[in-house]
């Protein structure tokens, strides 16, 4: 499950039922336990993915990251960042001037159905990716390719910038050079599908056990909607079988429920994302405290603030509305303190932090004086939109609200249906908003140009007025130095957040789970997509508690 946009996720999740197994309550639910000396890592979800086809879904990875494989991987290092290694391609050179991309692919890899990975099947997935009848939302991954928009606009039914040398080799050449590409490929969403298999699986592909197909660690077994989902490991993988027999996940959405299964010994691990106020409970127990895994996440929490809402066009207003939000007592009392304000655009873990950057203090006196600056001495009326029946961004709102008033800005929480909230959005014309974004790539492309490139930056409401900027971060995308396209975008952090005051930056949380101690191995992955990744995790059932 992805879990790069909490607020998106809260909005969209799809209705799920408490896992009841017949007509019982608790005993039915304790019936599916496995037995004691089990091989399986037992996990709920609250969340029901809705495709296991990763090129036609921007949140669900979890399951994808463990049976599908990549040209590139993304590895997590100890100190919770990333780093890109080879997967399916051993190595690759890249072009003096960044544009043709050769990648030597592994011998003797297989696909779950028995087929063997060859270059044809890169071709495959990535036209099939491309075509419009896919329906695939995960194009811009690979958009830079030469020929792909011709694909897309259905001029040609071949992409031009793809050349098979042979099984093994093949070169991809960009329409102009595009430093973020192999961070790109190495998103879930650009996993690598048997052309044999998905074409005979047709528009069922990643809807059943039946019709799912990769050569990852792992295999799709059983995928029982709203109840359980369950992957297994594969004998034939290339680096060797997983430790583990399988993973197993039961869909239950009540957290007091999760709570429970996971005290009780049910599951093995509980995500405090799905419960934030639980985090306190776990943290200050003497049987829990040492069990929690904690990475920092790739990511960061926002308010946006859209420049064509008066009285928003003018920065000092947009300034006064940055130092009126106390970030960390929100963080304080949501999360329990797990996490870090932030005052820019590039979190904590992504390529070109800067962890020097000045901070944005919450201040209510300066917020005041810069507001009788502008003519607004008894402050301002604004909107806060937020999509319905979402408790906690309500809660994060009203906490906002009340900080607003104190200044003299009134706040009102407009809440909208999902249909309108997007629309709206699109147009250009929502009020300000608060939601999250987690690290697609470990690039800072992945957050500037996804926020305030010209075309992106209406579609998200923010309408941000600085063409020059907007311009800087298309052309920092074809960049080839590295040092110099940190330092271009550490310098349009500063004027796109400190001196533009184009959004408000919050903070970036910790995920915590909460892990058995039988599981061994447990690494929280660097990004925001998903739960984790289980080839390198194992079982000691020797460490399990007492019951």
């Amino acid at each position: 499950m992805k879990k790069r946009k909490v607020s998106l996720l809260l909005a969209i999740a799809m209705v799920a039922t408490m896992f009841l197994a017949g007509c019982g309550g608790k005993a039915d639910v304790a019936s599916s336990k496995p037995a004691a000396g089990d091989n399986v890592f037992r996990l709920v979800t609250n969340d029901e993915q809705n495709t296991c086809d990763v090129q036609k879904t921007t949140e669900y990875y979890t399951i994808g990251l463990n049976i599908y494989e990549r040209l590139v991987e993304t590895a997590t290092n100890t100190d919770g960042s990333s780093a890109l290694v080879p997967g399916l391609a051993e190595s690759w050179e890249i072009s003096d001037d960044g544009l043709v991309y050769t990648f030597h692919l592994r011998k003797g890899v297989k696909f779950h159905n028995g087929e063997e990975f060859k270059a044809d099947d890169i071709v495959y997935t990535f036209e099939r990716m491309l075509k419009p009848e896919t329906n695939a939302l995960n194009q811009d991954f690979i958009t830079a390719i030469k020929g792909a928009t011709d694909m897309m606009e259905e001029k040609t039914d071949k992409l031009a910038g793809l050349e098979v040398v042979d099984d093994y080799t093949i070169k991809v050449t960009l329409e102009s050079p595009f430093a973020p590409f192999l961070a790109n490929i190495a998103t879930p969403g650009v996993s690598i599908y048997n052309r044999k298999f998905t074409e005979a699986a047709g528009d069922q592909f990643g809807l059943t056990p039946e019709t799912t197909c990769g050569t990852g660690p792992f295999k799709l077994s059983k995928w029982e909607l709203n109840s359980e989902t369950q992957i297994d490991a594969f004998d034939g993988y290339w680096k060797g079988r997983p430790a583990l027999d399988a993973v197993n996940w039961k869909t239950v959405k009540d957290a007091d429920t999760q709570r429970m299964m996971f005290e009780n010994g049910e599951i093995d691990e509980f995500d405090c994302d799905n419960a934030p106020s639980q985090i306190a409970y776990f943290a200050e127990s003497e049987k829990y405290k040492d069990w929690l895994k904690i990475g920092n996440r790739v990511g960061i929490y926002y308010y946006s603030i859209n420049e064509k809402i008066e009285p928003f066009d003018d920065v000092r207003v947009r300034k006064a509305f940055q130092m009126s939000i106390d970030k960390q007592q929100l963080l304080d009392t949501l999360y329990n303190g797990r996490g870090t304000v932030q005052s820019g655009i590039m979190p904590p873990g992504l390529i070109g932090h800067n962890p020097d950057l000045p901070e944005i203090k919450y201040d209510p006196d300066a917020a005041k004086a810069l507001m009788a600056e502008a003519g607004l001495p008894d402050g301002f009326e604004m909107d806060i939109c937020m999509v319905t029946d979402n408790p906690q961004t309500l809660q994060l709102n009203e906490m906002v609200q009340s900080m607003l008033a104190k200044v003299g800005i009134k706040a009102n929480i407009i809440q909208m249906d999902q249909a309108s909230w997007y629309a709206t959005r699109a147009e250009g014309l929502l009020g300000s908003y608060t939601t999250s974004w987690s690290a697609d790539f470990n690039d800072p492309d992945n957050f500037f140009y996804t926020f305030f490139a010209p075309q992106n930056t209406i579609k998200r409401s923010f309408n941000y007025n600085n063409e020059q900027a907007s311009q800087k971060i298309v052309e920092a995308r074809a960049m080839t130095d590295p040092d110099e396209r940190v330092e271009l975008y550490r310098q349009l952090e500063k004027q796109i957040i400190q001196e533009d005051a184009a959004w408000v930056p919050m903070y970036s949380k910790q995920h915590i789970f909460v892990v058995n101690p039988r599981i061994q191995n447990y690494v929280v992955m660097w990004n925001g997509w998903s739960g984790n990744m289980y080839y390198n995790m194992s079982i000691d059932n020797s460490k399990a508690p007492a019951k």
